[in-house]
């Protein structure tokens, strides 16, 4: 699909002198999509430095999750700078593979589409303990210690990249994992004086096109079902999104 930029005005806040970010929404197993959505970036960069912040969720749903895993890899070795943060789902993917008696449902979010990529079949018809067992022989160890190193948050700038948002109230340095992947409503409607004084870039709520609140961005465009895979590319006070979708 061809990419749609759209503006975001001038807000005050603004990225650090030279540098550009693109900050990526939830790929969900969409490699495919995750390839053209580089090539765009690459192309919309051009000879100016960029640099890419992955807000979680990589796995799950879409069909290649292994693909995604190998791809975000291969990144890192071109471009040691890129942030990758912890999602909901990568956190439940390990929690399957340490107590898969215990976390089972995570088949149910996606994590059977997860699965099915690294090569593992019957998964409905086995204990949970034998699936995890097999997946965690095909698991490639890059793989696990990529999951095993993600970070919750980071600030850049006058922005803070998260997967889900924070608890309202309470300051960045003291924020829990738990919100962090998987605050939604609460972070969402937070009054005025409980935001935080970073403008929030995140993805984890599914919206039908990218969404820039002014104190905060929302870039989950729900890949794995609308093939709409969003960037939104900060620089200096400018705002504003490269997808692979229509909007």
């Amino acid at each position: 699909m061809l990419g749609k930029l759209f503006g975001g005005g001038t807000p005050k806040s603004s990225t650090p002198e030279g540098v550009r970010l693109y900050a990526i929404g939830d790929v969900h197993g969409c490699a495919d999509l995750l390839r053209s959505l580089l090539d765009m970036i690459a192309a919309d960069a051009g000879d100016k430095p960029a640099r890419l912040v992955f807000l979680g969720d990589y796995v799950d749903r879409g069909p290649d999750s292994k693909g995604v895993l190998d791809l975000l890899l291969a990144i890192r070795k071109t471009r040691p700078d890129t942030i990758y943060l912890k999602g909901n789902h990568e956190q439940a993917m390990l929690d399957f593979l340490e107590r898969p008696h215990l976390n089972e449902e995570w088949l149910h979010w996606g994590g059977d589409k997860t699965i099915e990529s690294y090569g593992v079949a019957n998964i409905w018809t086995r204990s949970p303990e034998d699936v995890a067992r097999d997946l965690s022989k095909q698991l490639p160890r890059a793989h696990r210690h990529f999951l095993n190193e993600l970070t919750l948050f980071e600030v850049i700038g006058d922005y803070a990249f998260v997967h889900a948002g924070f608890k309202p109230g309470v300051p960045l340095a003291t924020q829990v994992e738990e919100d962090c992947l998987w605050i939604r409503s609460a972070f969402h409607n937070a009054r005025p004086d409980e935001r935080p004084d970073k403008v929030v870039v995140h993805g984890h709520h599914p919206v039908k096109k990218p969404l820039d609140a002014g104190w905060r961005i929302d870039v989950d465009t729900g890949a794995v079902w609308s093939d709409a895979l969003t960037a939104v590319v900060l620089e200096g006070t400018t705002r504003r999104f490269l997808s692979t979708g229509k909007f």
